[in-house]
């Protein structure tokens, strides 16, 4: 009665039944609910082995900030903020804990790829060994605010570091900066983009009286483990955005002067030493920064936890023995 369907008609029809089966083999929402699973138990875990002293570099930043905090009392309130990072009260836990519970919510990502990426980055951040290498930049800041009196840990030292990489001198807390847990990159009327410290990090710039401007640190800024290893995990997708529009902003300001500026994560600084096999083995953090919408993972498979690499042993000194 009706006739042959026309031949655009027919190829319509099988393209959308390609489609629609095609999305019934969707398997990125199982897979999102999988990780948010796992990734929950490993939180579960790492509060734990905070809470049983089992991470090394907690324990080595709570004896450093206790060392210090007896030479030098007018920085108890500083050191006891950052000490707070080897527990579940500093700014790294809480925001892992965070974005867990963020994690199921669809509304929070841009799209499927977007969360999964997400939820795979999380099963990574929430691995013991892994947290404990992330505890190395507050560790380290300390041990420069000793002056030699305290050993770095996981990376070389302050002089090294600066001769392999012709960084800048930022003053104490350096390696913090840049890490959406401790401040944020503020502009001022002048489209100047300068590190503003959260709460009682801001000592840091009150005792210190060292202003880190966005564009100086760019290109001269040392190592950090943040910065230069564990960016794209322990930032999450609205992080990574905030600090793709100072980026950008910058690089239109520069531009507008007909110079070039480049991302501060274009290159990685050389400067990290004795760090987990998880943390070595992961791509480099100039191919997984935030320069698109998407966050990019930073594993296609899973590996398995271990507690190996970060026991409760402590460095056989803490002191550098200068």
């Amino acid at each position: 009665m009706f006739g042959k369907l026309p031949h655009i008609h027919k190829w319509m029809m099988a393209l959308v039944v390609a489609l629609l089966l095609s999305g019934c083999g969707d398997d990125r929402p199982e897979q999102i609910a999988k990780y948010q699973q796992l990734t929950q138990q490993r939180l579960t875990q790492l509060n734990q082995a905070l809470a049983d002293g089992q991470l090394r570099n907690a324990n080595l930043l709570r004896q450093y900030a206790d060392l210090l905090a007896q030479k030098q009392p007018e920085l108890s309130p500083l050191l006891t903020e950052l000490a707070k990072d080897s527990n579940q009260t500093g700014p790294m836990f809480t925001s892992l804990s965070q974005r867990v519970s963020e994690l199921s919510n669809s509304a929070n990502f841009i799209d499927l790829n977007q969360q999964l990426e997400e939820a795979e980055n999380l099963y990574q951040a929430v691995e013991p060994a892994l947290y404990n290498d992330m505890l190395s930049d507050p560790v380290n800041v300390i041990a420069d605010m000793s002056h030699g009196m305290l050993s770095r840990v996981n990376a070389m030292s302050r002089e090294a570091e600066v001769m392999a990489n012709g960084s800048g001198d930022f003053g104490p807390g350096s390696q913090l900066v840049g890490n959406p847990g401790y401040g944020s990159w503020q502009t001022n009327s002048s489209g100047t983009s300068f590190w503003a410290w959260y709460g009682m990090y801001s000592m840091f710039s009150n005792i210190f009286n060292r202003p880190v401007y966005y564009d100086n640190w760019s290109s001269r800024r040392g190592y950090s483990y943040y910065n230069d290893v564990g960016r794209y995990r322990y930032t999450s997708p609205k992080q990574a955005r905030s600090q793709e529009r100072v980026f950008e902003q910058s690089k239109k300001k520069f531009s507008r002067q007909g110079k070039n500026f480049s991302s501060p994560y274009a290159k990685n600084r050389t400067g990290s030493s004795s760090l987990s096999r998880q943390s070595v083995s992961t791509p480099s953090a100039k191919t997984t920064g935030a320069s698109s919408s998407k966050f990019r993972s930073s594993y296609a498979k899973s590996s398995t936890s271990s507690f190996r690499n970060s026991s409760n042993r402590t460095s056989r000194g803490i002191r550098s023995g200068k």
